[in-house]
């Protein structure tokens, strides 16, 4: 729940987005934009599925999505003893079902995903078989997608199970980011893209630098693709993850570029890619007046209005929204 304090314009704007829900308001949300359709995926935290320990601990993860992973975490020769562990990950980790305090109902609150090999590896029907078996699935992550086509048999597999699974895909690749806009749209399951900059430096021999500047344009192409097509963009990992400068430098950038999160692989790194994801406090103040400029102005009968010296019009009503919404999912409190 979002908590605010000692402002009229925070309370205001939550109570307008609360209202929303139920019709009780006059002030609809801006066309083209849906609050029930945004979700955090801030940190995206790769858990090897051949390793009973990382599993275990995976259970007292805060981070928004858990993936664990039958792909690069993951020998050849124990692909199999890891499609079975990540059964017993799905089902026994404790954020499927977190009891409500006072009604005795339940809430999910971590999302679950699997990172699965790549198609055309011929590990990842198998991969698809077992994990689908699972009712916590939440989401298939598919590395090293270089065409829509290596979308498509994935997203079958998942309407044959009857299962509400989405679907992220990685751009890792030259040909995967020349493809990426047909990518985009090879699903009506994928909810987000993905850039993984190890395997697309790999790819091209580009070589990487501190100042990550090799990598801007195909991060700009990923994160661009992505908002065109509603879909979330997750950003690179920091691979030296014993950095804490490093990591908030690159979370920043991330952020500042238009990802929506990022990926991690190892615990430490989480809270603060949580934090550097969500958004600036002074945004969120700013976004809740805006919202309650909206509302006032819209039972008016006025369309664009002023505040602070700047006019306010629809794009920017809409930016606001989902700011506040991102606020409220994020659990922040703001004063």
């Amino acid at each position: 729940m979002l908590i605010f304090a000692r402002s009229t314009a925070l309370r205001s704007a939550v109570n307008h987005l609360r209202h929303i829900s139920t019709g009780s308001t006059a002030a609809p949300v801006p066309s083209g934009l849906s609050l029930s359709s945004l979700s955090l995926r801030r940190a995206v935290f790769y858990v090897p599925c051949s390793d009973e320990r990382k599993i275990a601990k995976s259970y007292t993860s805060a981070a928004d999505c858990i993936m664990y992973d039958l792909e690069d975490g993951v020998s050849l020769n124990r692909k199999d003893q890891a499609r079975s562990l990540v059964l017993q990950a799905l089902s026994e980790n404790p954020t499927n079902l977190l009891s409500s305090e006072g009604t005795g109902t339940q809430k999910k609150r971590t999302e679950l995903g699997v990172r699965i090999n790549s198609v055309g590896s011929g590990l990842e029907q198998r991969d698809l078989e077992v994990i689908l078996e699972s009712p916590y699935l939440d989401t298939i992550m598919v590395p090293k997608v270089e065409r829509p086509e290596d979308l498509r048999g994935v997203s079958e597999m998942i309407q044959r199970s009857g299962r509400s699974v989405s679907i992220i895909a990685g751009i890792e690749t030259a040909l995967g980011l020349l493809n990426i806009r047909e990518i985009a749209q090879a699903s009506e399951h994928t909810d987000a893209l993905l850039f993984a900059a190890e395997d697309y430096c790999a790819d091209t021999g580009i070589l990487r630098t501190p100042g990550r500047r090799e990598l801007y344009y195909a991060r700009s192409v990923v994160a661009t693709t992505a908002h065109a097509f509603r879909l979330q963009a997750i950003d690179m990992v920091t691979m030296d993850f014993r950095s804490p400068q490093v990591l908030a430098e690159e979370s920043r950038e991330g952020a500042e570029m238009g990802f929506t999160g990022k990926q991690v692989i190892h615990p430490a790194q989480v809270d603060e890619v949580q934090r550097m994801f969500a958004p600036p406090v002074e945004a969120v103040r700013r976004a809740a007046r805006i919202v309650e400029g909206y509302r006032v102005n819209y039972e008016a009968g006025r369309g664009a209005f002023d505040l602070d010296g700047k006019a306010i019009d629809m794009p920017v009503v809409k930016w606001a929204y989902r700011v506040l919404r991102q606020a409220e999912l994020a659990g922040m409190a703001v004063e």
